[in-house]
């Protein structure tokens, strides 16, 4: 397939970093994850003014002494996440949710480290869509942080495959074919929120939809498909520059050669998102998957349900019923082994991810950072002009998480 950069978001591009004028000034330190050198972040009115990196030698010399350095928290750019539910409690989707819960979802995100958020609606009635829109669009109203913390909606569905498997848990009797009509009333009911959209290329005029969508300067994304490799390369061919949650949203068995995952891990105008929690995809198959792609094809989500940061134990849901969330993170039908969700932040995708041993650290931060702030204006950077959205934590080898301990959104200590 002919090879391209990973797009961005030209929708999203100049909003996404406006300035908090009234955030402090102040210095925020720890270790570079690239080098282990100690990294030091100045900050002011929102954003960074400059990095310093000790040299190696001072590095050297802070770990033979005294110093603490070893002890010395990572610190990286606020984890992006391009694909939340809920969490915590929150959920985007309930019909009982007001602005409040999306408010409250950013809040609790920022104790993982995550100060980029997506908000994503699944597949409802159109009704039902955009009062979910309206929600956050007040949330965002409300709170300036919320604002800078939500660049923009993500609505998955409900132009998606009615097939069992590929559908995953999205309610069937929603599912329909795409409609330039309908997207146009989800942005002006959400005031333009509507910034990247899910869908299956399998519908007669998928590429006209994928086409006027990405005219509007909309992330087009693939997934929860049972579409041909013809058709997902016309899709790409349209406009589409991502897939969901790659080898996810599937059959349960797939012909071996040709067929929708082979099509787009050999598409390059395709950057795909895995969930990276250790119960959605076999480690050597997330091997495989981010290799192929490569490390600036490649983003974790999280794909969090309202479950994700809950104490394990047996809860009802209004959708998947009885629900088993082990200590591991597991969210599983009780007396199934099917996965019932992503319970997980993406602050565990990373540390899994650097867990498997093919990865440094630094490696698997920039799946969280950098790779997807590309679809979100450039975030995920530690530049000067970058927005302060900073992250220290600690993490070792075989830790299944970054234990935070300070972050900073939008300028604004937030943690810690």
């Amino acid at each position: 397939m002919s090879s391209t950069d990973p797009g961005t978001n030209p929708k999203t591009s100049p909003e996404m970093s406006p300035r908090m004028t009234t955030a402090p000034t102040f210095e925020i330190s720890g270790r570079d994850p690239s080098t282990g050198r100690r990294c030091t972040v100045e900050v002011a009115d929102g954003l960074i003014t400059q990095v310093h990196l000790d040299s190696a030698d001072a590095a050297d010399d802070a770990d033979d002494a005294t110093t603490g350095a070893e002890t010395e928290p990572w610190l990286a750019p606020g984890l992006v996440d391009l694909q939340v539910n809920g969490f915590a409690g929150f959920d985007v989707n309930a019909a009982d949710a007001g602005p409040d819960t999306i408010v409250a979802m950013v809040r609790a995100l920022w104790k993982v480290g995550v100060t980029t958020v997506v908000p994503t609606i699944v597949t409802a009635s159109e009704e039902h869509i955009v009062t979910c829109l309206r929600r956050v669009v007040a949330a965002r109203a409300e709170d300036p942080m919320v604002r800078h913390a939500v660049p923009y909606v993500h609505v998955e569905g409900p132009h998606l495959s009615s097939e069992d498997g590929p559908r995953g848990v999205h309610d069937a009797a929603q599912i329909r074919p795409p409609d330039v009509a309908e997207f146009d009333r989800w942005q002006q009911a959400g005031e333009g929120l509507v910034g990247m959209v899910t869908m299956s290329p399998h519908f007669p005029g998928s590429p006209s939809y994928v086409r006027a969508l990405a005219d509007h300067g909309v992330l087009v994304s693939v997934g929860h498909t049972g579409a041909t490799p013809e058709q997902i390369h016309a899709a790409a061919d349209a406009g589409a520059t991502f897939s969901t949650h790659l080898g996810n949203g599937a059959h349960a068995v797939l012909p071996r050669h040709p067929n929708y995952v082979w099509a787009q891990l050999a598409d390059d105008r395709l950057t795909a998102g895995f969930i990276a929690d250790g119960h959605h995809l076999p480690a050597d198959t997330l091997v495989a998957m981010l290799a192929a792609k490569g490390p600036e094809r490649s983003v974790l989500v999280s794909d969090a349900t309202t479950l994700a940061g809950s104490p394990p134990g047996v809860y009802q849901t209004p959708v998947g019923g009885a629900v088993e969330l082990s200590a591991q993170g597991r969210l599983s039908h009780v007396g199934t082994p099917y996965l019932a969700g992503a319970a997980r932040p993406v602050t565990d995708g990373v540390a899994h991810v650097a867990n498997l041993g093919r990865f440094s650290l630094a490696e698997a931060l920039a799946l969280a950072t950098s790779s997807p702030g590309r679809f979100v204006g450039g975030r995920g950077r530690l530049a000067a002009g970058a927005p302060a959205d900073l992250v220290t934590f600690h993490w070792s080898p075989g830790n299944p998480t970054l234990t935070v301990d300070k972050v900073v959104a939008a300028g604004t200590p937030v943690v810690g």
